[in-house]
Order: C-alpha cells, then sequence, then structure tokens
C-alpha cells in the first residue's frame, strides 16, 4: 500500500495498492470543474439567448422545442412513430439500465477505471450516450429550426420553409427503384418488412451459435443473459441505421401494419 501521497508507485495494482483520494483524485476533479465551469462561463457571454415573451397558450412558438434534456426524445419522432419515439425506446433505455447488474458479468473495474478490461461496456456506453444521445440532443437545439426542419449554422431559419413530401415507405422505395411490383400489396410488404426485422436481430442468434464453442465470454454469459444484451445492443444500433436510412434515401418506414395501427 502506499503511505506517501505525494509520490505514485511506477506500476500499481488495483487489486492490491490504493492512492489516497486528496490528493491524486480531488485534486484532478477539482480542475476538470474549474475549467467546466470557465467554458461556460465563456459560452453564456458569447451567446445570445434573451427572454422571450411570456407564455401564451394561443400563440405556439416556432420551432416549439422541449426543454434540452427531452430534445433528444424530439428528435427521435423525426424517424419513428410516437408510441416507438415516446413509449417503447425510452422503457428500453430504462429496462436497460435496470438489467446491467444482472448481465454484467466481468468482476473488473469495479472501484477504478480501466479500458482494457471492460471494453465492451464503456464502448457501449460511449456509443448510446455520447455519441446517440448527446448528439440527438446537439441536432435538436442548434439545427432544428422553424417547422422542425433541418438548417445547417450557416443557414437563416426560414419560417417559410416546408419539407417535401418525399418520404415513401421501403416498400415503395423498392418498387420504384427496383421494380419490385409484388410489394406494392401491403400483406406482403408486411411480411417483407417483419421479415428484415427478424433477420437483422438473428444476427445476434448467429454471432452466438459460431462463436459460443470458442468464446469463454460467451459460455459464461450463457443464452439468456447473451439473448438480453444482444437485443439492447442491436436495437441501440437500429436508431442510426434509420436515420441513415432517412437522411439519405427518404425511406420513413421499414414495415407498416396498418390493421394495428404500427409503423416500424
Amino acid at each position: 500500500m502506499a503511505t506517501d501521497s505525494k509520490q505514485l508507485p511506477e506500476v500499481i495494482d488495483p487489486k492490491t495498492d490504493k492512492v489516497h483520494s486528496w490528493p491524486h483524485l480531488v485534486r484532478a476533479e477539482f480542475l476538470c470543474a474549474l475549467l467546466s465551469l470557465i467554458g461556460l462561463m465563456v459560452w453564456s457571454l458569447i451567446l445570445d439567448a434573451p427572454l422571450e415573451s411570456a407564455a401564451d397558450p394561443t400563440k405556439t412558438p416556432n420551432p416549439a422545442k422541449a426543454p434540452w434534456y427531452f430534445l433528444g426524445l424530439q428528435e427521435i419522432l423525426v424517424y419513428f412513430d410516437p408510441w416507438m419515439a415516446g413509449v417503447v425506446l425510452p422503457s428500453l433505455i430504462i429496462v436497460g439500465l435496470m438489467v446491467i447488474p444482472y448481465i454484467d458479468i466481468n468482476p473488473n473495474g469495479n472501484g477504478y477505471y480501466t479500458w482494457k478490461e471492460r471494453r465492451f461496456a464503456v464502448s457501449m456506453f460511449c456509443i448510446g450516450f455520447l455519441i446517440l444521445w448527446v448528439l440527438l440532443i446537439i441536432v435538436g437545439v442548434f439545427f432544428r429550426g422553424p417547422g422542425w426542419n433541418f438548417f445547417a449554422p450557416w443557414q437563416p431559419w426560414d419560417t417559410h420553409k416546408v419539407v417535401a413530401l418525399t418520404n415513401i415507405n421501403l416498400n415503395m422505395f423498392l418498387v420504384e427503384n427496383f421494380g419490385l411490383e409484388f410489394l406494392r400489396d401491403p400483406i406482403i410488404a408486411a411480411i417483407f418488412g417483419l421479415g428484415l426485422i427478424g433477420a437483422y436481430y438473428s444476427i445476434g442468434a448467429f454471432y452466438y451459435m459460431v462463436k459460443v464453442k470458442s468464446s469463454k465470454l460467451l459460455q459464461d454469459l450463457g443464452v439468456v443473459r447473451y439473448g438480453i444484451t444482444a437485443f439492447l445492443a442491436l436495437t441501440m444500433f437500429a436508431l442510426p441505421i434509420k436515420m441513415l436510412l432517412r437522411w439519405f434515401f427518404n425511406i420513413k418506414y421499414i414495415v407498416t401494419l396498418p390493421w394495428i395501427n404500427m409503423n416500424i
């Protein structure tokens, strides 16, 4: 155990060696907090954020934006039905956070920071929170203008801009670009779309069957815990896939089920 708080050993074993919180941890945290405070103060001085008029229920502002911490959900509404963006996906986020202690079998990294021993956990957090969630908030705050239209930073917010009604479902995209006329039938289109979604989620099952005999991690996880992990991870990656399809190909829904009023 390192007793000298002014000197750190060359090699620290987190299982046996310890260092004092002061000054090694508290000093670094204080400097980070100080730099963050300075950054926020500078940002508040250079950013024009005047107070608007009093709230008027008869005059809705354009764009009507939720508080910044909900703008991620509001941005997801562009790509999914309200029931999916407002109920299913947030519920999966909450459930996923709740099951982490039950599906995480890696004993390393408890009480100390490590990338080498927790690559999957750290990378999933960085992708899910820092890239996806924070990115959605940034888009909603800075790039969504009147009518919730997308505006580049150098474009003025035009209140008269309208979105061209060019978004089409996947089946009609394939009909118009590849001549698959049979997909015009709503039943066949629904079966085709559900099949694609099933094939996407079967990637996790295929990976498990191929790697389970050679991977000790998969053997320790077991089928149930691996299935939950794979489902949550694939669902998380489905969001950027859906966003890219909307941005580059104007594809609105993968499958439409008008009989039960559900679109995905």
